[in-house]
């Protein structure tokens, strides 16, 4: 099949999933967290049990699994793997409503959206020019694309229907799973039975450019302190009151200042003081934790509880409390001799395809990172996007053709194995 029709059939698949609205939201307590990932889960169902998937199942929290069987004769066998996706778009307070287009960009600027003034400027966007002369997916300037992670979505689904409608082509077991709610705290994954994902090891496609591989993220943790002080009319409040707001302000004052996400970079770690409310007898401060190195996370978790206990002490009367919850874990930190091959086949593949990789430590996670912390080690790698999170989110069909071909060539480099 030429290379065309390949990209003519991942756009459109592309496009029948990013029309549908899929927008996980932060404050709902259900999962998923939206309707849209229902009717997307749904779609991606019968789409398998057309293709003649097994083990397809969607459980009550919209988890879709399923499996590809191995076409290898009997007596050989080759490692179990999976690729993970998920299936909610962000929000960044732009419409959930995905218009997606293909394009033929020439050079220069893109007009987005004619009628509200929006262009993608080649200034401020200067990676658009190395695709001049190609094809690539854009949306309307009102809503991000959704490449992240519809594009993983897509790749993953076309190579599953093109591999089940060919017995031939070796492989061994491939499992798929399909999650909801992965931008707001990997949520969805969160919910998985991992008996209907019993891989060796897996693979997300939730990273952005031609060429990115993730096999380091952060240890992450969301710490929650509860003040509750002593109240007092303002009459009698010498020796009597004591201010919850003003016991967070001077927890607060404990971290330091450049250890905060607007003073680091790279595998530079960092306490985020991101919410605080309160009133004239409770307060609660929000914190994130973040570190690629796993005794410094931990450091980090006792270094809170350690800071709430000294000023404690300079205001007894009053109840300080601290929860923290283990959000995810570093991808490497679950990597060993047995399922080192999942990365040693990213290598390979990329060396096959012509693709030179773009290692990175992500200043973030993905369901991979709470998979890894289940012990199912699972590195990520690109979708061929540029500006994630954004309204000048593109995707090169050249470079979603190079993501899809990955997802081929890792399976049947584990057949080899």
């Amino acid at each position: 099949m030429s290379t065309s029709s390949i990209q003519d059939s991942l756009a459109e698949r592309f496009l029948r999933y990013s029309a549908i609205s899929s927008q996980s939201n932060a404050s709902a307590t259900t999962v998923p967290t939206s309707e849209g990932q229902w009717e997307l889960a749904r779609l991606l169902k019968s789409e398998l049990e057309d293709a003649g998937a097994e083990e397809i199942h969607l459980s009550e929290t919209c988890v879709l699994t399923a499996k590809i069987p191995s076409t290898l004769p009997q007596g050989r066998s080759a490692p179990a793997i999976g690729f993970c996706t998920h299936l909610d778009t962000v929000d960044v307070n732009l419409s959930p409503d995905v218009r997606a287009r293909v394009i033929d960009y020439h050079s220069g600027d893109v007009c987005l959206n004619e009628s509200e003034g929006v262009w993608l400027r080649e200034n401020d966007h200067p990676e658009i020019s190395r695709y001049a002369g190609e094809r690539i997916l854009v949306a309307d300037g009102t809503s991000v694309l959704g490449a992240d992670d519809k594009a993983g979505v897509a790749s993953v689904m076309e190579a599953a229907v093109r591999l089940l409608e060919d017995p031939t082509a070796p492989r061994g077991d491939v499992y798929l799973s399909f999650v909801p709610d992965e931008e707001i705290g990997l949520r969805g994954v969160r919910t998985m039975d991992l008996a209907r994902f019993p891989v060796q090891y897996a693979y997300t496609l939730d990273s952005c450019e031609l060429g990115e591989v993730v096999e380091s993220t952060f240890n992450a943790a969301s710490a929650t302190i509860d003040i509750v002080g002593v109240t007092a009319h303002p009459m009698n409040s010498k020796g009597n009151m004591v201010n919850p707001i003003l016991i967070a302000h001077d927890i607060i004052a404990q971290f330091d200042r450049h250890e905060t996400p607007e003073h680091t970079e790279g595998r530079e770690s960092y306490i985020w003081v991101n919410e605080i409310e309160g009133n004239q007898s409770t307060a609660r401060v929000g914190i994130s934790i973040r570190d690629h190195d796993l005794d410094g996370y931990e450091e980090k978790k006792q270094r809170i509880h350690d800071i709430a206990a000294r000023v404690l002490k300079r205001h007894p009367r009053a109840k300080v409390t601290v929860e923290i919850d283990d959000v995810y874990g570093n991808i490497e930190d679950a990597k060993t001799e047995e399922n080192a091959a999942a990365t040693d086949n990213i290598v390979k593949a990329m060396a096959e395809l012509g693709i030179d990789p773009i290692n990175l430590s992500m200043r973030g996670g993905t369901d991979g990172s709470w998979l890894s912390r289940q012990g199912i080690f699972t590195p990520n790698f690109f979708t061929g996007a540029h500006n994630f999170h954004s309204v000048f989110e593109f995707l090169p069909l050249n470079a979603f053709e190079k993501s899809f071909e990955m997802v081929n060539t890792l399976i049947r480099r584990a057949a080899q194995s």
